[in-house]
């Protein structure tokens, strides 16, 4: 009845409407039920950005109110022209990052030029976003591969550490950009640690702790701080010591901001914008999509390309830094029952509610305290246990992990997620480029199927069979010639060899090419080729090249039992009879002049599926 409706009401919508304003079509699922559920899970996505929101734009560089006012209007436009039911977008840890990062070079943090040079920055992922949404060009993101994102979020996660040991130790140090850095001044003045913001710190980290061990309804950022400030409050009260904070919120409501449009930092922050754009849309994608395998929803990369970009240019006129979907957000957001984008709405609300209400309140929370809760933050990020899977599933996907975990340690992180995604191009490259040449044979267990040789399997002394796994274009004919000459010097005396198409998904001009001389090379050192099994597209590509007249179209067979029955008549009658393999069904009865056999051997009777 519900899909009815969505058709009828649909019926009156024209696609433009539905293209401009995408809300327009869940609208139908909107009703008393689901704003009450989507009201209460707004609430516990206000509560949670509360703390993570101050938390994430101090570690960003920017000032504390930043993070909050990212939680805002570009929440509500994120969800309200995305795709996803349950995406909530706003501040997140990897963006935080590569925004103090990147721009920390270029300007003090906290000042008022680097606040303007992080609004431009976000205007300009806006709108690369928006262009990507508006192209189509969706699909983009899946060239970040898993290893490159396990690296990166783990490398991320080291960052902060590096970054914020120095607010959590009270030492009067520099912030520094680079992680080497950061460390040798930390250690150079460790002697320097205020012991007072030292014990709040650990006080909050403890505390954030056993509260998401024993309150998990709780967030845990929020009873770490909370507590934190407290303990804070008391050392003070107490004549004990002074802990810094990081002072009252100026406003409740986001002002409006304004970007810079110089040419000369738009071409500086270039490059910055692009990375910034690929680690946004990968977090924003990535959580979208998980919490969509929960509820059975379809993601549109493409309109979510555009909800987002939408988000970011939003925010950069209302001073809120580049935000992205948050991933811990968003499962927040689901679990908590929320049935439509209208729950981000409500977050936004609340959360402007609730700032009016606690404002004065944020001058009371210590500096260690969001160095704690980031502490954490930057753990949970280091996953082990997928990084663990990923070295031992693959020695290319270890390479590309091994590599962006160092780029990211090691240089700019703008560079270092595109030398992440350069090098799982160039392992996707090699892959494509070396497709697997198999030696096969009737599989003794089953009449139906071909398997891989193993060491005591039988051959046919007159006939290898070969399969190609993979496409075979102009980049792999080289391996697969390669193949096919040391697959052919391991049994020269071989007289027939049948290629088996069944896993060539792709053939172009130099395949074809490759095939002709290939034809052409064996037939004059006696040897016939032979292909079977080639998809339509591949053989309709033979055809129209002219490469079948030199392969022979008589050569070329759509079944392996069609293929086996010829080429076994023309098979040398003597060889058979002193054959002891018999792999084959005609093996069985007559040998290839006609004559019968003397002792068949009905164990290995086969017949090869077609």
């Amino acid at each position: 009845m519900e899909g009815q409706g969505l058709s009828s009401r649909q019926r009156f919508m024209s696609p433009l409407a539905l293209k401009v304003f995408p809300f327009l079509a869940w609208r139908h699922r909107v009703n008393r039920k689901t704003l009450r559920a989507d009201a209460l899970a707004g609430l516990v996505a206000a509560v949670l950005v509360l703390p993570q929101g101050v938390a994430y734009a101090t570690l960003a560089g920017m000032p504390p109110e930043y993070g909050l006012y990212g939680a805002m209007l570009p929440a509500i436009v994120g969800a309200l022209w995305g795709s996803s039911w349950h995406l909530m977008s706003g501040p997140t840890n990897a963006t935080s990052l590569m925004v103090f990062a990147t721009v920390s070079g270029m300007a003090a943090p906290f000042t008022p030029t680097y606040v303007a040079i992080v609004l431009t920055l976000n205007l300009m992922v806006g709108l690369i976003k928006l262009g990507l949404g508006l192209a189509r060009l969706g699909s983009l993101v899946n060239f970040i591969s898993t290893a490159v994102v396990i690296g990166f979020t783990a490398g991320a996660g080291v960052l902060i550490i590096g970054a914020q040991l120095r607010n959590f130790f009270g030492i009067e140090i520099p912030q520094e950009a680079s992680f080497i850095a950061a460390i040798r001044d930390f250690v150079t003045h460790l002697d320097e640690t205020n012991v007072a913001v030292l014990a709040v710190g650990a006080f909050t980290f403890v505390a954030a702790l056993a509260g998401k061990r024993w309150l998990p309804r709780v967030p845990y950022m929020l009873t770490g701080i909370v507590l934190g400030a407290a303990f804070a409050w008391l050392l003070g009260t107490f004549g004990v010591a002074h802990v810094p904070t990081i002072g009252e919120l100026p406003s409740a409501v986001p002002p409006l901001s304004m970007p810079e449009f110089t040419l000369r930092t738009w071409q500086t922050l270039a490059p910055i914008a692009l990375a910034l754009t690929l680690i946004g849309l990968s977090e924003a994608i990535s959580s979208a999509r998980a919490v969509a395998l929960r509820s059975g929803q379809r993601i549109d990369g493409n309109q979510e390309f555009i909800g987002q970009g939408l988000a970011n240019i939003a925010g950069a006129f209302t001073s809120s830094y580049p935000t992205s979907g948050s991933f811990n957000r968003t499962g927040a957001n689901y679990e908590a029952g929320a049935r439509t984008p209208l729950a981000c709405v409500f977050s936004a609300v609340l959360l402007l509610v609730i700032l009016l209400l606690i404002r004065p309140l944020a001058s009371y929370l210590p500096v260690a305290s969001m160095a704690a809760v980031l502490f954490i933050v930057a753990w949970g990020l280091i996953d082990v246990g997928a990084m663990r899977r990923v070295w031992r599933a693959s020695r290319a996907d270890a390479l590309t992990l091994a590599v962006t975990i160092i780029a990211t340690l090691t240089i700019r992180l703008e560079v270092a997620i595109l030398v992440g995604v350069l090098v799982s191009l160039l392992v996707y490259l090699k892959w494509a480029t070396h497709p697997q040449v198999l030696r096969v044979v009737p599989d003794p267990a089953s009449q139906r199927r071909f398997r891989r040789v193993h060491r005591d399997s039988p051959l046919c002394p007159q006939l290898d069979i070969l399969r190609i796994d993979g496409a075979l274009f102009f980049g792999s004919t080289e391996h697969i010639r390669d193949e096919i000459e040391s697959a052919r010097a391991a049994r020269p005396a071989t007289r027939h060899l049948l290629l088996i198409g069944t896993g060539i998904n792709l053939i172009d001009s130099a395949g074809g090419d490759f095939l002709a001389h290939l034809a052409t090379s064996l037939r004059e050192s006696q040897v016939e080729l032979y292909l079977c099994k080639l998809r339509p597209e591949a053989l309709a590509l033979l055809t129209r090249g002219g490469y079948l007249d030199a392969i022979g179209a008589d050569h070329v067979f759509a079944t392996k039992d069609q293929a086996i029955a010829v080429i076994y008549r023309k098979l040398d009658a003597a060889k058979c009879a002193a054959c002891t393999s018999r792999i084959f069904t005609e093996c069985q009865v007559t040998l290839p002049d006609g004559s019968l056999r003397e002792q068949p051997r009905p164990e290995l009777t086969l017949t090869p599926r077609a």
